[in-house]
């Protein structure tokens, strides 16, 4: 039996097939204006006995498709654990939102925070000074990595933070310290939001973001190291909720103790 992940992001849409618990496609797209479209394309051409669909768009797709859905605090939970089974926390920060998570030893949830209404300490924030420095995001998180302790950057409001960088560069600041400011503004907004749920270790860091050097040293740099990251990181949605549905189908591999 083949199941099948579908994490519908507000940046990006990931797609990942299991069989027998083993990974046997994966991919991601860009979400655009037109979620549901791009569903559809990554879909193609791809057979599944069964999906379950997570994500903000997770609603609008099962309206008209027949799928399971799980919050996606559920299946972070779900994905995380199947990667590290002893992440005792999880730390994901996407396009749009950041989630902060605590389980205990057995991986129930114990806690969780997230932050969703503003782009404050997301993947976004980061893009926008990224492409305000003229660089990729890519680029962006290396650069950073050249840059000084010293600089500090105190708004975590987009718009706000933009200005202050600029005063910043007008003051003579190196453009490289000011790129360390704004991930350690991030850094420091999750780090807060992990301690507010009860941090434990260690912790399992995902989501696209954690795809940034610079932010998996900041991070590994607070908690000593103690920060696990998937070859994939993107895709530990995609991969709890096919996982959700090879446990309501009750696969003898997806035993929740197995």
């Amino acid at each position: 039996m083949l199941v099948a992940g579908l994490d519908i992001g507000s940046r990006s849409i990931e797609l990942l097939i299991l069989e027998k618990g083993k990974i046997i496609f994966s991919q991601e797209t860009p979400t655009t204006f037109d979620p549901l479209s791009q569903c559809h394309k990554l879909l193609r051409g791809r057979s599944w006995d069964e999906m379950a669909v997570t994500g903000y768009g997770r609603k609008l797709y099962s309206r008209d498709h027949e799928a399971l859905t799980v919050s996606e605090i559920k299946a972070h939970a779900l994905g995380a654990r199947r990667l590290f089974p002893d992440c005792r926390s999880i730390l994901d920060i996407g396009g749009q939102d950041t989630k902060a998570l605590t389980l205990d030893e057995n991986g129930n949830l114990l806690k969780f925070e997230m932050n969703d209404r503003c782009a404050a300490g997301t993947g976004k924030f980061l893009e926008f000074m990224a492409r305000g420095m003229e660089m990729s995001l890519d680029e962006f998180g290396n650069y950073a990595l050249d840059g000084r302790p010293g600089v500090t950057v105190n708004s975590m409001c987009t718009v706000f933070a933009e200005s202050e960088a600029t005063s910043l560069m007008a003051q003579g600041k190196r453009p490289q310290d000011i790129a360390l400011a704004l991930h350690n503004s991030v850094a420091k907004r999750s780090l807060a939001m992990l301690k507010r749920v009860g941090l434990k270790l260690p912790l399992a860091f995902s989501g696209g973001v954690a795809k940034n050097p610079c932010m998996v040293q900041l991070i590994n740099l607070a908690l000593g190291d103690n920060c696990l990251i998937a070859e994939a990181p993107e895709m530990v949605g995609a991969l709890g909720a096919a996982w959700f549905a090879a446990q309501k189908n009750r696969l003898p591999w997806a035993d929740a103790n197995s």
